[in-house]
């Protein structure tokens, strides 16, 4: 039976007729009577309507309870995944940590293995000079008591011939090496301690230094994203490979058919954006510029001008390091920074944190730090950008590759 009309069957008790309305401003059930003669300024509805209406609340109500219910369990699995996460991210620090450390350890060893071995060395080369010094004082010594038991023996000779004769030889055969500056320096004045000290600090420092660039390039690899190009913002002359993964100039000939103008497009730059865009979070991606005498790589912001010549900077909305004239690297900066990189990279990885706004560059193979852009401001969405420089008669034709990301060991 409804629910209802066991509630229109309860009767009023002052006027003996069915509870049939519901007073909303009272919350209570009237009769038609008392609806007229005590809640006539009220809002009264018929109860049926009321039922219906709440039940239709309450189902609103139920639905939102529910919602509210599997928001908090994926809330619960967010914060278990990130709990999960926080524990690998944990491991691995640790794991760097160690790595780090133990080569640390391992160099520290090494040196005090060299300092005692120095120091010992040392020591047995002043007692082998000792030793040598002694051993040529003794046979002096004996040569001399030699001579005095002679001179002792002439001394007494009643043989005036026979004395004038060895007297002139026998003064003339001393040794007549002077010992009042010989020595023997100790071996140890504390300066050994000293050099070994200040000679491990600047290895520690330059080790240190690898190792943690080494840790880095491996954290920046987990955010290794898949990065393709975009033909649609590709600079007519450049030819991208089938699978949008290679770059390189054609050099201007006749015949090139001619790509379709499109907004997007470089018009004279001749550079060739990432299909993929990012706008929070991290990626990483890198690029092979082996055998290339002129290239740019960096990211840039949605809004970046590509018609007519452009200028790579922030300002503008570029953050891009360049190689010039096969060995003039600079990071594209307001002012352009030069750099001096030891070895030309073979592979150059490019970092971003959008929220950190840092942008990062690798050499990859030396796993080294090329240049980080620092304290950006990224309000807008950011796309890898790429330019292989003019294929220069054929001297810059090897194109850029953008490769997989193989962690760094």
């Amino acid at each position: 039976m409804d629910p209802v009309e066991n509630l229109e069957d309860r009767m009023c008790m002052k006027h003996d007729k069915p509870l049939e309305l519901f007073c909303k401003t009272d919350q209570t059930f009237v009769c038609v009577f008392c609806s007229i003669l005590n809640h006539k300024t009220h809002d009264v509805v018929p109860l049926k309507e009321e039922y219906e209406r709440q039940k239709a609340e309450l189902g609103k109500t139920e639905a939102e309870i529910q919602e509210m219910i599997q928001k908090r369990r994926l809330k619960i699995e967010e914060i278990k995944h990130s709990v999960d996460l926080s524990k690998e991210a944990a491991d691995r620090e640790k794991a760097e940590g160690v790595q780090v450390f133990t080569a640390l350890k391992e160099s520290v060893e090494r040196s005090l293995n060299e300092l005692i071995e120095t120091i010992e060395e040392k020591q047995r080369t002043t007692e082998k000079q000792a030793e040598d010094f002694i051993k040529e004082l003794e046979q002096e010594i004996s040569e001399l008591k030699k001579r005095s038991s002679e001179v002792e023996k002439l001394s007494h000779s009643e043989d005036h011939l026979h004395l004038l004769q060895n007297f002139l030889s026998l003064k003339a055969a001393l040794p007549t090496k002077d010992w009042t500056e010989v020595s023997v320096r100790p071996s140890y004045e504390g300066t050994v301690v000293r050099r070994a000290v200040a000679q491990l600090e600047k290895t520690l420092s330059k080790q240190m230094k690898k190792l943690l660039i080494e840790a880095e390039l491996k954290r920046v690899q987990q955010y290794a994203v898949n990065v393709t190009l975009d033909p649609d913002t590709a600079h007519p002359n450049l030819i991208l490979s089938n699978n949008w993964k290679q770059v390189n100039h054609g050099d201007y000939y006749k015949g090139k058919k001619r790509l379709p103008a499109k907004s997007e497009r470089f018009s004279t730059s001749i550079s060739v954006l990432g299909k993929q865009s990012f706008s929070s979070g991290r990626f990483y991606f890198e690029v092979q510029v082996k055998g290339k005498t002129d290239w740019s790589l960096g990211v840039g912001r949605e809004s970046i001008n590509r018609k007519g010549q452009i200028t790579l900077r922030p300002q503008d909305g570029y953050w891009t390091i360049w190689l010039r004239n096969r060995n003039e690297y600079s990071a594209r900066s307001n002012h352009p920074v030069y750099l001096s990189l030891k070895t030309p990279p073979q592979k150059v990885g490019v970092f971003v944190d959008y929220e950190e706004g840092l942008v990062s560059f690798y050499d990859v193979d030396a796993a080294a730090l090329i240049y980080s852009f620092t304290g950006c401001s990224f309000t807008e969405k950011l796309y890898p950008y790429f330019s292989p420089g003019p294929n220069d008669g054929g001297k810059n034709s090897a194109p850029l590759i953008i490769c997989s990301v193989n962690q760094t060991v």
